[in-house]
């Protein structure tokens, strides 16, 4: 992928190809990506930015493809995947204590037990009906469009963690109906190594431990797919990304202060799930019996299970996002135009011109202060830029209002800022399964359909005649 700024100041990306790679090597890698920027007649020099995932020939500080590309091109940065790291964040939180490891473990067992045949899948979408219907008559639940659909239960990928939240969700909804199938499993199993541990399963799902974490996971999920989301947007930029980093830790906290027991125990008595008295004190768990130590319900359920996860993702986060710290984002984030670019600095803006000298020689440098003194006070008079929160926004303000041609430096700087990418292009299972050149051409056909949706079937049929000698001329329905 090719991200840049286009005339107009958008920000676009273009699909450039794929390339078979028989060797994984770093240096086999930078080879196929010289060759693919050479192939459409761009420039190594001209790179500003690089973004791949977590694999050590990718990002290795001093043998990865982003280093041999430095080592060509100083000025072409090189950023984490934010997308990529927000699912190891998400990994290791799943298992950041006992009790949610056990609980993931528990989770594929009840979605492949409960969807193992046809039959099985039928009566649990029979009883999710049946279950939805009697709360519409009830008044528990409202009717209206796209409310309450019929749903199957998904089973989670490996690599994406968005699909365990959709797993989850399921579980939440289709409750009932879930513990009526298992409950069938149960009863009509010939033998009971048939029955898939369906009753071992049904009683952990009525525990209170799994009702709170489902509940936790569910919320903290929640929190975490919204941002991954948003990081794969294709107009996505840096400065908005590290925003929304700040607002999910900012959201994280907030939940570290509210908790969730109020819901975890309304929950619970509706579907007749024993409540634990929270101040009962009870043995320790992970403590030998003979050790005896004594803690209540309470500081298990909050401190053990629910601030720990917190503390855990909290601290990924901080780890993993390491780079929002560094002196070149930070002095990106000045740049931000929310609340009429309140963390606008000059003197770091020069110095974020300083790191890119490439593209600002020493009379720039000169020149530069007073562009972004007079910049800044013009944005804060002109209505255009009122309630502007995008830096994408921005430079489209600029471009529209010729601001760009007044401020120059100014409008190098964003777009510099605009072109450093946030996430990298994702892989799915479909990848190992059809051909390399089937593969390429059918990603540019779909990254980039808003162009060929703009191509008329009459150039696509003559693109096709003049390809090869044809038996007979091609001719539109």
């Amino acid at each position: 992928m090719c991200r840049f700024v286009n005339d107009e100041g958008k920000v676009l990306e273009r699909f450039l190809g794929l390339k078979h790679i028989e060797k994984c090597t770093s240096i086999a890698l930078k080879e196929a990506l010289v060759g693919m920027i050479s192939s459409h007649k761009l420039s190594m020099s001209m790179i500003r930015g690089q973004g791949y995932d977590g694999a050590s020939n990718m990002r290795g500080e001093f043998n990865g493809v982003q280093k041999l590309v430095r080592d060509q091109n100083p000025y072409a940065f090189y950023v984490h995947c934010f997308a990529h790291q927000l699912q190891l964040v998400v990994v290791a939180v799943s298992t950041s204590t006992p009790a949610i490891a056990d609980f993931f473990n528990y989770v594929p067992l009840i979605v492949n037990t409960v969807g193992a045949s046809c039959m099985r899948k039928d009566v649990l979408l029979a009883k999710h009906h049946d279950n939805l219907l009697e709360k519409v008559e009830n008044c528990e639940i409202t009717t209206g469009r796209g409310l309450n659909q019929e749903s199957s239960l998904a089973r989670p990928g490996d690599t994406r963690w968005g699909s365990h939240l959709k797993t989850l969700l399921r579980i939440l909804v289709m409750w009932e109906a879930i513990l009526d199938v298992l409950e069938i499993v149960k009863k009509y199993s010939i033998k009971p190594t048939c029955n898939g541990g369906a009753y071992d399963l049904a009683g952990k799902m009525e525990s209170f431990d799994f009702v709170f974490i489902l509940h936790l996971m569910i919320e903290l999920l929640s929190t975490t797919d919204t941002l991954s989301c948003a990081l794969q947007r294709k107009n996505q930029d840096i400065v908005e990304a590290m925003h929304l980093i700040m607002s999910v830790k900012e959201s994280l906290q907030d939940m570290r202060e509210n908790g969730l027991l109020k819901r975890v125990k309304s929950f619970c008595e509706k579907n007749e799930i024993k409540v634990l008295v929270m101040d009962e004190e009870v043995n320790a768990r992970g403590t030998s019996a003979c050790r005896r130590q004594k803690v209540t319900n309470m500081h298990f359920y909050h401190v053990e299970i629910f601030l720990a996860s917190i503390d855990a993702i909290l601290s990924e986060m901080n780890h993993r996002f390491s780079e929002v710290s560094s002196k070149l984002l930070v002095c990106m984030a000045l740049l931000n135009p929310r609340n009429s670019f309140s963390n606008f600095d000059v003197d770091k803006l020069v110095r974020l011109a300083e790191i890119y000298a490439q593209d600002f020689d020493v009379g720039h440098i000169l020149m530069l202060p007073n562009q972004l003194r007079e910049f800044h006070l013009r944005v804060k008079r002109n209505k255009e830029f009122l309630g502007c929160t995008e830096l994408s926004k921005v430079a489209e303000i600029m471009v529209k209002t010729n601001m760009n041609k007044s401020y120059p430096l100014v409008y190098r700087l964003v777009g510099l800022t605009l072109i450093l990418p946030v996430a990298s292009l994702t892989k799915t299972d479909l990848r190992s399964k059809m051909g390399d050149e089937w593969l390429n051409d059918l990603m540019i056909c779909y990254v980039e359909k808003e162009i060929f949706r703009s191509i008329g079937d009459d150039k696509i049929i003559q693109s096709f005649e003049e390809m090869k000698k044809c038996r007979m001329l091609l001719s539109q329905n």
